[in-house]
């Protein structure tokens, strides 16, 4: 680095954090409570301060200055002195090394030290105590990022909404265990950008990736002293900087190529976002950024004792999303992501958290408007995770028009009616309609209703056919972590087994699931793996198991078994792109005939009947037909009718009138069976499996 000036020049307030115009860098960092904000400049070691500098002006709560020959590749942090007042909110300690909340990029990792917080660990006056150790050797460091942001193509898919099949799956473990991917690659964006995975997400069907947290995150040191990782990412330090793990060579550029190689395969790729907490913990918490530049703006604190977090998030501290300068942030490092990553959407972890006002959950919010009227936002898929721990907490079916949002009641009703619960026929329709008792309000569609079986969170589709149980002892909580209400079925053994019946019923049970998902209107969401019988070995919550419980095991992907799932997953998306009635673009309501006698949707019952108040009534009814119409092209109609026996035994059902020229497309029983023209006036449905017919009718009234 060459000579230093002595002192810093005023430089400017905007853009925040750490800008290099190619002469020097201005830095700029907001904190409304400040008293006075000392920029530290590193070897590149990391260990040794070289330089420290007043921010010389603050300028509507930003502190800002012009440092020369400052350029790219510069690590750096940031001191912050004011009121150490813990009953007033106030936690600054300049003692403390401060990471820039605009990092782009980090060097090192956290070590952790009780150095890390801003209070003496041991005083028995705990955070009200004032910690004078140093912690810069604890703390990564910020660096100074110059290089180019140019793209050689624009080749964003643009897939619209009810095409989307959505794909949910980490950056590491997806390729982990890859063996025709070099080591050092494996578990990194550049893994992801490998034709093989290409090839492989192109041929089942996949329009979206869905990453779960790719921000730089910290290892907790709960996890950390057990000998355990933070494997899902939902800890987050920095919302520009990508986790460096993910990066094989620590460039940028790694993150572009992954998603221009996905885009030009038609693949979009949205990220998993966590605004809603970070992972500085409670109020007993560490002092690595936002708590220690200006704690009473960036948290939200009680009213009445500020002293204290407010916990909606259940991870110690919820972020305030009412405050403008963190509506700024968060905007910030979408439109960064968007911008410079081409990144085409973001899923929203705990978004209730995001949209709380003082009086609680707003869906007129001031983050969830900004987010609507952004011009670079407007292009991108937002997907929100609807609910919280908080009061009111629960929010499905009320976020705002251009949101979709995780359906919940989609997963628990579909596992409930595979598993036999009685009363779930009627249920059932309104979830495979898109949750319109829901989502069917303010013009909204039926992409807005995200469907799933299976999440990152939760039993795999392998596990929810093979445990009733969780077993997370791996975990190292002796069991108690993780969800007990699983809705899951064991069909009669606990775990694996070598029964060939057991075997049987639990891949009929897995198919008929995903029949039910991507048969149903909005958009279907896959957990990767699903595809072809990923277990966690019965863990519901492997947060914290990086290692082969989480790891996509490719030896299972290129087993007989998993192969033939991946068939049948296959063509089940295939099918949901072939036919307009299983991808629906708006609500069918059943008031509409688009061919005589045909109308856009009808229920039926086994008998070939349309369902009536009392069968709908009838609480251990198990059988339902749905039959959907809807017209495309000139003068044609595509009409399909989706069978399902949820019972165990086969049944007959008659096909409704008028007769059609129907073609078996799918029968979840039989995955491999050939699809056949089907003339007879009636058909047999084995038990717990779906049946899939289709006809295409010419009319004159479309």
């Amino acid at each position: 680095m060459p000579a230093l000036p002595e002192r810093m020049q005023s430089g400017s307030p905007y853009p925040l954090g750490a800008s290099c115009d190619g002469m020097g860098t201005n830095f700029a960092v907001f904190s409304a409570h400040a008293e006075r904000i000392e920029l530290c400049l590193f070897d590149p070691s990391g260990r040794r301060e070289i330089a420290r500098y007043d921010l010389p002006e603050c300028t509507d709560e930003i502190w800002h200055g012009y440092l020369p020959r400052v350029r790219g590749g510069t690590l750096y942090g940031f001191r912050a002195h004011g009121p150490y007042e813990p009953e007033e909110g106030h936690r600054f300690n300049p003692n403390k090394l401060l990471l820039d909340p605009y990092a782009r990029l980090l060097h090192g990792q956290v070590r952790w030290s009780d150095a890390l917080h801003g209070y003496r660990v041991s005083s028995s006056r705990a955070d009200l105590s004032f910690d004078r150790r140093d912690s810069a050797m604890a703390m990564p460091k910020a660096v100074v990022v110059d290089e180019p942001m140019h793209w050689t193509v624009n080749n964003r898919p643009h897939t619209p909404w009810n095409e989307t099949v959505v794909y949910e799956t980490h950056v590491r473990g997806l390729t982990r265990t890859l063996k025709r991917i070099r080591p050092h690659e494996r578990g990194t964006f550049l893994a992801l950008a490998d034709p093989y995975v290409i090839d492989y997400l192109v041929k089942l069907g996949i329009t979206a990736v869905e990453l779960l947290p790719v921000h730089a995150f910290v290892q907790d040191r709960r996890l950390t002293e057990m000998k355990l990782r933070n494997y899902w990412g939902y800890n987050t330090l920095a919302f520009f900087a990508p986790e460096p793990s993910y990066l094989s060579e620590g460039t940028l550029n790694e993150i572009r190529a992954a998603v221009q190689a996905l885009h030009a395969a038609g693949i979009e790729v949205i990220l998993d976002v966590v605004y809603n907490h970070t992972c500085e913990g409670s109020e007993l918490g560490t002092t690595m950024s936002f708590r220690g530049l200006d704690n009473k703006s960036y948290y939200r604190l009680l009213a009445d004792n500020p002293r204290y977090c407010i916990n909606d998030t259940g991870t110690g501290n919820t972020v305030n999303t009412a405050h403008p300068r963190v509506i700024q942030l968060v905007m910030d490092s979408l439109r960064y992501w968007v911008t410079t990553f081409h990144i085409d959407g973001f899923r929203f972890d705990l978004g209730v958290s995001l949209g709380r006002e003082e009086h609680g959950f707003d869906p007129c919010c001031g983050l969830f408007d900004a987010m609507r009227q952004d011009p670079v936002l407007a292009g991108v898929k937002l997907i929100s995770e609807p609910w919280d721990i908080g009061p009111g907490g629960y929010q499905l079916g009320n976020h705002p028009p251009g949101f979709a949002e995780w359906n919940g009641k989609f997963r628990d009703d579909v596992r409930r009616f595979w598993k036999g619960d009685a009363g779930m026929r009627g249920v059932l329709a309104g979830r495979l309609q898109a949750s319109g008792d829901l989502f069917d309000h303010q013009r909204r569609k039926p992409w807005a209703s995200v469907n799933f079986v299976t999440a990152h969170d939760g039993f795999t589709l392998e596990d929810l056919v093979s445990y009733n149980d969780k077993h997370n002892e791996a975990n190292g909580e002796d069991n108690r972590d993780g969800g007990n209400d699983n809705e899951s079925y064991n069909q009669g053994v606990e775990g694996p087994t070598d029964d060939p019946a057991i075997q049987t019923a639990r891949d009929r049970t897995k198919r008929s699931m995903l029949a039910t998902m991507f048969f149903s209107h909005g958009t279907p969401m896959l957990l990767g793996g699903d595809e072809f019988g990923r277990t966690q070995n019965g863990n519901n919550n492997a947060y914290c198991q990086d290692n082969e419980i989480s790891w996509y095991d490719w030896k299972t992907a290129t087993s007989d078994r998993g192969r033939e799932l991946t068939d049948f997953v296959a063509r089940l998306i295939r099918l949901r792109e072939q036919h307009p009635t299983l991808r629906a673009a708006h609500f069918l309501r059943g008031d509409k005939e688009v061919a005589p006698g045909i109308k856009e949707v009808a229920w039926f019952d086994e008998s070939g009947a349309e369902m009536t108040q009392a069968t709908w009534d009838y609480t251990e009814g198990r059988l339902l037909g749905l039959r959907r119409a809807q017209a495309y092209g000139e003068r044609r109609v595509d009409v399909t009718l989706v069978l399902i026996n949820a019972t165990p035994e086969a049944h007959a059902f008659n096909l409704p009138q008028p007769s059609l020229p129907w073609r078996l497309r799918c029968n979840s029983a039989e995955p491999t069976a050939s699809e056949t023209a089907y003339t007879e006036p009636s058909i047999e449905v084995q038990g717990r499996s779906v049946v899939l017919l289709a006809a295409a009718v010419r009319t004159e009234n479309t």
